[in-house]
């Protein structure tokens, strides 16, 4: 809407979309240029951001060749009670001026959505979460303006969606497009999606025949792993190839990684056109902040940006226990909650976590033909890092010794992700065919004995009883079975630490 106010005022308003977590929420911009001393006031809840977005605006527009009026100028953002971040309302208030000053006719606005970043030249720049906003233009109607480089993400969150893409690269495109006088870019072309045969493949990797059995293990049922081991034994290496042996995203899935990855800045061209699931390897000095999410927005953090993949979490022992202990509440509920004074934000955190760790600070325990010089207080001090609740959480508890040198310079073929990937997806459908049944329902009379004697000489908490038992699952769907029988729990309470309340931690299936 745009018109002549009262006394002078000229009141013009476009709509346009902020957003909050992962979701978008749809905001409209109001311009109201008045008589008297030159002024602007940005009012509803405008973090710095967008209370900057009046210098960038003048300029652009300045440099546009448009003359920006010399009166007072107010510009709100409804809901004034919903908190505005970012840069992408800088396009919107630009466009709401124009028509509050009469240097375009409004009749267009009504139609229109409008988001993008100004450069001081009058460039249009890219701005976070266009994905998720893509959801609310679809329910407005209408079309979308919105920056070039935002376009092929625009049309996929769009689809098939009777709403018209407009991007635009420069303010003079914007105005051409205002004024009845240019035509749309073309519709951005989508690069094929890249496939899950792209990552790297567990055939490079020599020998760790118990490691290779653990990643197929995680990669059916989705389970957190840790291995332990030495430096250099490959535990980042075999870490790197677990996407590769996960299926292909869906689309709903990937939609959903996307958006995530929108929202935070970080969705590249290889990532929009990825059908893999996500690798995150954040470093151990990581803050809070880093890895769970927040900050000033907030931001999602690493485990959210690892949904519906992998979190790779490097030398885990090192990381404070307090950071390490923020990890809980991700692996139990899938979800990240971010409470703030005036808002709430939920980020998706469906992460499959893989960890690795050495066994000492030295790093050479329980090597056969290396001494550890860590003094008993240290080891203790080191592994209390990571503390029994966490624990409980990590499935797989996996060492990691060194390859002979021999079998490094002999290769050999190993088998390769693509065979591995084969099994998984077997299994994977074998435990979508059941529905909801609980794997509980599923153990055999000689498998209960089994776990029932292990969880109690080995003090099995309740959780980590539950997580065996869907490890054991996993086990029998990678079998073909039906049934959980007595091997595939003695194999899956083989993986339960014996240093972190658990049993044979040197691999060895425990008995019952």
């Amino acid at each position: 809407m745009a018109g002549a106010g009262h006394r002078g005022h000229m009141l013009a308003a476009t709509r346009s979309v902020a957003v909050v977590g992962v979701e978008a929420v749809p905001v409209t911009v109001e311009v109201d240029v008045a008589p008297g001393l030159p002024q602007w006031v940005i009012v509803g809840l405008a973090a710095s951001a967008v209370r900057e977005a009046r210098e960038r605006v003048s300029s652009a527009l300045a440099n546009a060749g448009v003359p920006v009026p010399s009166r007072r100028i107010t510009v709100n953002l409804a809901p004034a009670d919903l908190r505005k971040e970012g840069t992408g309302l800088d396009l919107p208030i630009a466009v709401a001026l124009l028509a509050a000053a009469g240097l375009v006719t409004p009749e267009r606005l009504p139609a229109l959505t409008v988001v993008g970043e100004l450069g001081l030249d009058g460039s249009i720049r890219p701005v976070r979460g266009v994905l998720p906003m893509t959801r609310a233009v679809r329910g407005i109607g209408g079309a979308f303006v919105l920056p070039q480089a935002n376009a092929a993400e625009a049309q996929l969150g769009l689809g098939t969606s009777a709403v018209q893409c407009l991007p635009v690269a420069t303010l003079d495109q914007l105005l051409a497009l205002l004024r009845g006088e240019g035509r749309p870019a073309p519709p951005a072309t989508m690069r094929a999606p890249v496939a899950v045969t792209s990552l790297p493949d567990l055939a490079d990797v020599v020998g760790q025949p118990r490691a290779r059995r653990a990643l197929e293990i995680a990669a059916a049922g989705r389970h957190n792993l840790l291995l332990v081991g030495p430096p250099g034994a490959g535990k980042t290496m075999l870490a790197r190839r677990l996407p590769g042996l996960l299926p292909p995203l869906d689309d709903a899935a990937r939609l959903e990684v996307l958006a995530i990855h929108s929202v935070a800045g970080l969705l590249t061209p290889e990532r929009l056109a990825s059908d893999a699931p996500p690798f995150r390897a954040p470093h151990h000095g990581t803050s809070l902040a880093g890895l769970i999410g927040g900050g000033t927005g907030p931001r999602p953090g690493e485990v959210s940006l690892a949904h519906r993949g992998v979190l790779f979490f490097d030398e885990l022992l090192e990381a404070p226990r307090h950071v390490l202990d923020a990890l809980r509440q991700p692996l139990e509920d899938g979800i990240v909650t971010i409470a703030r004074a005036a808002h709430t934000v939920r980020f998706p955190a469906n992460a499959q976590l893989v960890a690795a760790t050495n066994p000492c600070p030295c790093g050479r325990f329980g090597e056969p033909d290396a001494s550890c010089v860590c003094l008993p207080s240290a080891l203790a001090r080191y592994r209390a890092r990571l503390s029994g609740p966490l624990a409980d959480r990590l499935d797989l508890h996996v060492p990691v010794g060194r390859v002979p040198v021999a079998a490094l310079a002999g290769g050999g073929a190993a088998e390769s992700s693509a065979a591995v990937r084969g099994r998984v997806q077997g299994a994977v459908q074998q435990r979508e065919s059941r529905g909801r049944l609980p794997p509980e329902r599923t153990l055999d009379h000689a498998a209960r004995q089994a776990l029932t004697a292990a969880a109690e000489r080995l003090r099995l908490s309740a959780r980590a009883w539950h997580r065996a038992v869907r490890v054991a699952r996993t086990i029998a769907d990678l079998d073909g079975a039906d049934a959980i029988g007595r091997e595939a729990v003695l194999e899956a309470v083989a993986y339960r630490p014996a240093q972190w309340g658990g049993s044979a931690g040197d691999g060895r299936p425990a008995t019952a």
